[in-house]
């Protein structure tokens, strides 16, 4: 996913900016309000992690240019600014969560993941179409629970398509969704992207699920039905539910606010 960093601390930035990469992200950096109006505009961008105290402004004025143009794209704040004050005044101008600094570094991933799945309108880490289901934090793309073998722009594509089921995404969305605006290269790599995403769907044997073709405007994920995922298909009793025991996180070191020129206490 194509996440904008809005900070003006350099460091702080560099350091959610790795953040994210490890986890399989692209992310873009605006330092204010102005460059970060510029990334909205031109890129497709799917989560904003907003600081509150910006050079040319207050952070919660850019959440409320964003929610004035009716644009949907998640916001989590992340600030030191720790009032109850601050967090109701950044909600009610259009946040969606608010993460005080400093914090654990998996405690950001899991916000951020929390806000784009309830923007798109889904509450588990798992968005399926057919029987093809898309784990959004292994980052994994699954067909009858075997993986599928998809290079890292390959599974951003699905995803991108998972999460907007049932839309048309142009080429020039998904290219600002793998590129950010850098080094793009021309549209047509898109259609191999798409034609090698159908062939190994269809040799993992995908069923109810379609990339389909809109000619003159890109392609959509259709869910053709929804396989296996019935009311017939609930466990009978609560003794027949199989839970995944959690995966243990290793100790992880805080993000926090520092000085110019010094790392902050994190990774």
């Amino acid at each position: 996913m194509h996440i904008l960093i809005v900070e003006d601390d350099p460091v702080v930035a560099d350091v959610l900016g790795m953040t994210l990469e490890e986890a399989g992200h692209f992310q873009s950096t605006a330092h204010n309000i102005e460059t970060a109006l510029a990334e909205l505009k031109h890129n497709t961008i799917d989560a904003v992690l907003l600081d509150i105290n910006l050079p040319d402004g207050d952070g919660t004025r850019l959440a409320r240019l964003i929610r004035k143009n009716h644009m949907p794209v998640p916001i989590l704040v992340v600030s030191g600014n720790a009032s109850t004050d601050d967090k109701i005044a950044a909600l009610g101008a259009g946040a969606d969560g608010y993460l005080t600094k400093p914090f654990d570094r998996f405690e950001l991933l899991a916000n951020l993941d929390a806000i784009i799945r309830r923007t798109h309108g889904h509450s588990s880490a798992t968005v399926s179409a057919g029987n093809l289901e898309v784990d959004l934090n292994r980052h994994l793309a699954l067909v009858e629970g075997e993986s599928l073998p998809l290079t890292g722009k390959e599974f951003r594509i699905v995803e991108f398509l998972a999460l907007r089921k049932g839309s048309v995404l142009s080429k020039t969305a998904f290219l600002s969704h793998l590129y950010g605006g850098m080094d793009e290269p021309e549209p047509k790599i898109i259609d191999v992207f798409i034609c090698k995403l159908r062939r190994k769907l269809e040799i993992a044997g995908a069923r109810g699920v379609s990339i389909d073709t809109v000619w003159g405007q890109g392609y959509i994920l259709r869910e053709t039905e929804a396989v296996g995922r019935t009311q017939a298909s609930l466990p009978n009793s609560i003794d027949d539910i199989e839970i995944d025991e959690p995966v243990t996180k290793p100790a992880a070191k805080k993000l926090g606010s520092a000085g110019r020129g010094q790392m902050p206490a994190t990774l």
